[in-house]
């Protein structure tokens, strides 16, 4: 059975779609949630060194900043601790003990301390000379107090949660030294002591204090503890994770050492529940995504898949188009892939077949147009030698018959003339010929065009005499760029042009003016006027403006459409047209940049 392409294009496109997004389901459901916390703790990491880095150098204000961004921007619980593990922000007993009063003094933290059985005992009753009794871990320089008694003010304090972890780290640790076979750096144990000085430690870096968090609470007491009965004093970064109520948390401890070179420890710690509660929801949300992606990957194959063979279907019916030479056949491009291509290829092989149709039927009328033109120029010819050759004959018969012997200078003078015109003829057809060749070389060069158009009107000085022409020049000095020998026989042609057409005793207006970057020549003419559809075709070979073409009025009629083949080689604009009493002829050069 036949299946058509749609329908292959469109299963091959839903499975492949089908299998991207259970891919994409499978590892949202198993890897997304590592990776969210992954990044999470990440980012944390990277606002912890950076807040190690300010706490180096003392930055008091930016730190405190950081360690307000902790909490705003992650959730994190954070605060710096002293060398012992003890909070920043605390008040704490100077004391020297009972059974060694002369040995070195003990710092006893008291920020964990609560009254015992309810009472509300102030510990700030403390005073210098007190007698207290303490119980808890004794340490060089530090005393950790799980309970204290004042029993000079009968009232006792004890720390709860130190309580709580006390038995099993210290016994913990014990085993650990007795296997290593090394003294433990700490002492469980009861003492007497007095107090010498009763003081408040406040933090120079603007943290403040733990707040009242009962896990962060625990968690910092665990590393005090911790702290106080390991050998040595941590050193490394560490981070770990833990699990309480069925809630992940992530807990830090950095190293930290000020400019002073006084240690101390920052700590923080943040719960992942808002991740696995958006972990949650995103698997919810998933089951939605994927029905809705299902039906829009349904709908897309489908389209895609018409989308695909709709232009396949159209090369088919165009080639079928061109089989029965029907070359005006295209195919829609739609695309830009291997189909839009072949599409473009068939167009292109049908526009080539149709523009050599094409290209062949102008030939055949270009053909057409210039066996038009070539009949029409030998027709000019001819029509331009007869009457000088009549002439010539006429006066060769006459001076043969030897009739009228005593105008013999004459009528040799009038086959000079003849003659000269014949000559002036053949040189503007060759000079015509030669610009319309294509193969002419033209060369320019700087020049005072006033000077030129000066020198042409001394030149034709006599003709402008011989029909009493008065002639107004307006000569704007100006330098140009163009062959200077071609812009003559131009401003030659139309002056000679305006002579021959302007009643004797008139007036011809020669100007040069500068526009721009460019210098405007122009000649006008007064007297007749140029019919309008005629302006066009006083460009023409033998164009004399008369329907009789006579040859008296003078010229071969080559002289401005060798004008025009000029200034076309030059490559500026140029025309005619009517004036108020007469006619205007006009070109542009471009001025010389000096």
């Amino acid at each position: 059975m036949r299946v058509g392409i749609v329908w292959k294009l469109f299963g091959l496109t839903t499975a492949l779609c089908s299998l991207i997004l259970a891919v994409i389901y499978v590892g949202q459901t198993l890897f997304f949630k590592e990776y969210y916390i992954n990044r999470k703790v990440a980012d944390i990491e990277a606002e912890l060194r950076s807040f190690a880095e300010k706490y180096a150098v003392g930055d008091e204000a930016d730190i405190a900043k950081l360690e307000r961004n902790l909490d705003l921007n992650h959730g994190v619980w954070a605060t710096v601790l002293d060398e012992y593990g003890n909070p920043r922000q605390t008040m704490y007993l100077e004391t020297k003990l009972a059974e060694d009063p002369d040995g070195p003094p003990y710092r006893v933290p008291l920020d964990a301390l609560v009254p015992e059985d309810g009472a509300n005992a102030d510990i700030s009753a403390l005073a210098r000379g007190t007698y207290i009794i303490i119980q808890g871990i004794k340490r060089t320089g530090l005393f950790l107090p799980i309970a204290l008694e004042a029993p000079e003010l009968g009232a006792s304090w004890k720390d709860e949660r130190l309580a709580s972890l006390t038995d099993e780290l210290v016994g913990e640790y014990k085993r650990r030294y007795a296997e290593e076979k090394a003294p433990p750096p700490f002492e469980f144990t009861a003492s007497k002591a007095i107090v010498d000085n009763v003081r408040m430690q406040l933090p120079e870096d603007g943290s403040e204090s733990p707040g009242d968090n009962e896990l962060f609470l625990d968690r910092i007491e665990e590393f005090r503890v911790d702290l106080l009965l390991g050998e040595e004093m941590k050193a490394d970064a560490l981070t770990t994770d833990f699990e309480q109520n069925d809630v992940r948390y992530q807990w830090f401890v950095r190293p930290l050492m000020n400019d002073r070179g006084e240690a101390a420890y920052l700590v923080a710690l943040v719960s992942l529940q808002p991740v696995d509660e958006a972990v949650r929801m995103v698997e919810d949300y998933y089951v939605y995504v994927v029905a809705f992606a299902t039906v829009l990957i349904v709908l897309v194959a489908l389209y895609h898949a018409i989308r695909i063979a709709r232009p396949l279907l159209a090369i088919n019916r165009t080639t079928k188009r061109l089989a029965e030479l029907d070359f005006t056949a295209a195919v829609p491009i739609s695309s830009r892939d291997e189909i839009g291509e072949l599409s473009l290829s068939i167009n292109t092989l049908s526009s080539s077949l149709q523009a050599h149709i094409g290209q062949l039927k102008e030939d055949i009328e270009k053909e057409k147009r210039l066996e038009t033109t070539r009949k029409e120029f030998i027709s000019g010819v001819s029509h331009e030698l007869k009457t000088p050759l009549s002439v010539m004959k006429s006066c060769l018969s006459i001076l043969k018959d030897g009739v009228a012997g005593e105008k013999r200078d004459y009528y040799f003078a009038a086959l000079e003339r003849e003659v000269d015109k014949m000559d002036l003829l053949v040189a503007d057809m060759l000079d015509l010929a030669k610009y319309e060749s294509g193969t002419y070389r033209l060369k320019t060069e700087p020049f005072p065009i006033e000077k030129s158009v000066e020198a042409v009107c001394e030149q034709l000085a006599l003709k402008l005499a011989e029909k009493r022409l008065r002639l107004k020049a307006s000569l704007e000095p100006a330098v140009v760029v163009a062959n200077q020998r071609l812009i003559e026989q131009v401003a030659v042609n139309f002056l000679n042009n305006a002579i021959q057409y302007t009643p004797e005793e008139e007036r011809i207006d020669i100007l040069v003016a500068r526009e721009g970057e460019r210098v405007l020549v122009r000649v006008e003419n007064k007297g007749a006027r140029i019919p309008d559809e005629q302006l066009d075709k006083v460009w023409d070979r033998f164009y004399r403006g008369d329907s009789s073409r006579r040859r008296s009025e003078g010229g071969s009629g080559l002289g401005l459409a060798i004008s025009k083949n000029i200034l076309e080689l030059h490559g500026v604009p140029y025309g005619a047209g009517n004036t108020e009493d007469g006619v205007a002829f006009y070109f542009y050069l471009d001025m010389h940049a000096e």
